[in-house]
């Protein structure tokens, strides 16, 4: 018993005089999640430019002017003459789009002749471009149909009759999840798990490649496999205790945004749960296969930079090369943010999350078996490296506890245990 207590306040000695990883595991959350949600706050993008070119000037193509102007999602840039060249215009106004109305426009709807209006969509942010597009659609759908009403009505037909002549079938569009298109409760969350899985695996990317150079770790550990486990949870145990640190602040942080909680939170907080401990294991795997620090979390960024972007979550899995699904299959962040699409934004049933608990758990499970085995060899070539006897690290081990106030930052001894 005093021997554990002794490695663990070695442990959070440890962790809480090394001031990279107490930067990087508590201000950088803190400092993404208010930077994301204030970035993303409105939710959704409003008074997007337009530029709008009227050729035409008679009172129908004002109408569709006034229609444009009456959009809160797009800001109308009127010009009376079409700017040249036109692609300089649309880079140097940032606009989404570009609407002109020909000549003659009113006379040709009268004559019957469909006169076109063209529009150019500027596609360099698929973002806006998709939000004023939809903005222009409606505007000029509705125009269209108050028009073919209006000239079915000025031959005697009931207005009525009318509607349903232009539309002889109606059809209803029901929104099932996040029903307002909000930005926000669609990244947020999914960019939170982002956040956590990258401090998790930055902490413990440098936990035993730190500590393989240590003289404490060397006289405490070398040979002493069957103590794997307990060295593996306890380096580990800083980390799971911290990082529900982060997830209230997220939650608190989630409160103030406004973005609905899951339907089932104890079911939210054992997904969470396994995903800590799966990034955990995937990065306690990487810090003792890589002996360097540095390279250790290089390593590990190379897994954590592209994972959002291979995850599933904004572009389907099922239209990415077979190679890279099995690539996002091994990341915990995948199968968590399926889930947490289901929990937050879908809020569906529990059992729609089983299948990506499983999957966080066997990641779990993997990474910490393959860490086990890394760390008994690597702690037996210690044993051989310094040739250390079975006699001489048992009493080491019993007697670590008498200089336990004496650790130093670095985690070692003044002098020989």
């Amino acid at each position: 018993m005093k021997q554990l207590r002794y490695l663990l306040k070695r442990e959070f000695r440890l962790f809480f005089t090394n001031k990279t990883m107490l930067s990087v595991f508590f201000m950088a959350p803190a400092f993404y999640a208010l930077l994301i949600g204030f970035t993303y706050k409105k939710g959704k993008v409003e008074n997007i430019p337009v530029i709008l070119i009227n050729h035409d000037k008679t009172p129908l193509s004002d109408q569709v002017t006034q229609m444009f102007e009456d959009n809160h999602t797009i800001k109308v840039l009127n010009y009376i003459d079409e700017p040249a060249p036109l692609k300089d215009e649309v880079i140097k106004t940032e606009a989404a789009a570009v609407v002109i109305i020909p000549e003659r426009f009113e006379a040709l709807m009268l004559q019957k002749k469909y006169p076109e209006i063209t529009v150019y969509v500027n596609t360099s942010n698929v973002l806006t471009a998709n939000f004023a597009t939809k903005a222009i659609q409606q505007i000029l759908g509705t125009f269209s149909a108050g028009a073919e009403i209006k000239a079915l009505q000025k031959k005697g037909m009931n207005v009525e009759i009318a509607k349903t002549q232009y539309e002889p079938f109606k059809a209803n569009y029901i929104t099932l999840f996040n029903t307002t298109s909000n930005y926000l409760i669609f990244m947020w969350p999914a960019m939170m798990a982002v956040v956590l899985q990258q401090v998790i695996l930055m902490a413990m990317a440098v936990t035993f490649a730190e500590e393989f150079k240590r003289d404490s770790f060397k006289r405490d550990f070398a040979g002493k496999h069957k103590y794997a486990v307990l060295v593996m949870a306890i380096k580990c145990l800083p980390v799971w205790i911290f990082a529900n640190f982060n997830i209230l602040f997220f939650y608190l942080c989630s409160l103030y945004f406004k973005i609905p909680s899951p339907v089932n939170v104890p079911n939210f907080f054992l997904l969470t749960a396994v995903f800590v401990v799966a990034s955990t294991n995937l990065g306690v795997l990487f810090s003792i296969l890589v002996p360097d620090a540095l390279k250790a979390t290089q390593y590990l960024m190379v897994i954590a930079s592209p994972a959002f972007i291979v995850s599933g979550f904004t572009w389907p899995t099922s239209a990415m090369p077979q190679f890279v699904q099995y690539f996002n299959s091994i990341i915990p962040l995948t199968p968590y943010l399926e889930a947490l699409k289901i929990m937050v934004v879908e809020r569906g049933s529990d059992y729609l999350t089983q299948k990506y608990f499983i999957h966080l758990l066997i990641l779990a499970l993997v990474y910490f078996v393959l860490g086990w085995i890394a760390l008994k060899i690597k702690i037996n070539s210690l044993y051989k490296k310094y040739q250390i006897s079975e006699d001489d690290e048992s009493d080491d081990f019993d007697e670590i506890t008498d200089s336990e106030n004496n650790l130093n930052e670095n985690g070692s001894t003044p002098q020989e245990i």
